[in-house]
């Protein structure tokens, strides 16, 4: 009777066992492949090299904020980089490359380019940021189920902005939020000023000393997003890269031939604000309450 009950309990158990073991292993080899590495291209050299996934991550949180910054607020950036990373890798599946390691995606900095800008307080900084991606490893943010592009700037103007009002797409999840947390933040407002001459130059138009200004076109929370210099219509956005500036938020005044342009927050402004972000951490938020206040209704899952 003994044997009996052991030879039916070993033919329920063993099957169950192999499949725990062996599906689950298959499982997590596949989501290991899948995601280990990532092709970054230089866009000064076009040279692409393929490196470990985490690895990149590290580079990018180092090269996108402060490693001075609170611990959450760096936990906080590296899912937001993970998860726009793994979303660029989507759009990009057919190219040779995933990402660029410049602004136009995220700035990522290699380990050696890290010890040349910290010098002696590399391994300080280079532990802190470590940590900060060894606590989140594999974490990336979802809405319904698919891979959120979770953009991220600088500082905002008080409010980040509406995806649509920005770029193309109405993202459910770049919604504008508050962010009173900015004001901290040393590039919140600054000012330029600029010779009548050099200003229409810069942005290429003809020399008129007569100069008149009207803002035709605002998103919901100030930012510019069409003005006419002398009737020639320009797009905010453009006008700031023209000049240099930090936002498209601004005001202009002129006093005789200097031109004088003030400006709040620095950045395009849709998604996480990295100021903001810090503020949040340092009045005790932790990173996903972060990342869920930024972007809305969102899920961190972990491959």
């Amino acid at each position: 009777m003994k044997k009996l009950i052991i030879v039916t309990l070993l033919v329920i158990i063993i099957p169950f066992l192999f499949v725990k073991i062996f599906v689950q292993i298959d499982e997590i080899k596949f989501n290991y492949i899948t995601n280990n590495t990532i092709r970054v291209k230089n866009e000064k050299t076009n040279q692409i090299i393929t490196l470990p996934f985490e690895e990149y991550i590290k580079g990018v949180v180092a090269g996108e904020m402060p490693a001075t910054f609170e611990l959450e607020a760096l936990k906080a950036q590296a899912v937001a980089s993970r998860s726009y990373a793994m979303y660029q890798m989507t759009a990009t599946k057919d190219k040779d490359y995933d990402v660029l390691n410049t602004t136009a995606n995220q700035v990522y900095l290699t380990d050696q380019e890290l010890k040349n800008n910290w010098k002696n307080e590399y391994e300080q900084k280079i532990n802190k940021i470590n940590k900060a991606i060894t606590e989140t490893t594999g974490e990336y943010l979802t809405y319904k189920g698919q891979i959120v592009n979770a953009m991220f700037f600088s500082t905002s103007t008080g409010k980040t902005e509406n995806s649509e009002e920005v770029f193309v797409s109405a993202l459910p999840y770049l919604r504008s939020v508050d962010s009173k947390w900015d004001e901290a933040s040393p590039v919140y407002t600054d000012t330029y000023t600029f010779d009548l001459k050099d200003f229409y130059s810069k942005l290429s138009l003809p020399y008129n000393e007569n100069l008149k200004i009207e803002i035709t076109a605002k998103t919901s929370t100030g930012r510019i997003k069409k003005l006419k210099i002398n009737d020639q219509e320009l797009n905010g956005r453009d006008f700031a890269t023209k000049l240099s500036l930090r936002s498209n938020y601004f005001t202009i005044t002129q006093n005789n031939d200097k031109i004088t342009i003030n400006t709040k927050g620095f950045g395009h402004g849709v998604g996480m604000s990295q100021y903001g972000a810090n503020g949040m951490a340092k009045e005790g938020y932790k990173y996903d309450q972060i990342l869920k206040h930024y972007y809305q209704n969102t899920e961190i899952k972990k491959f």
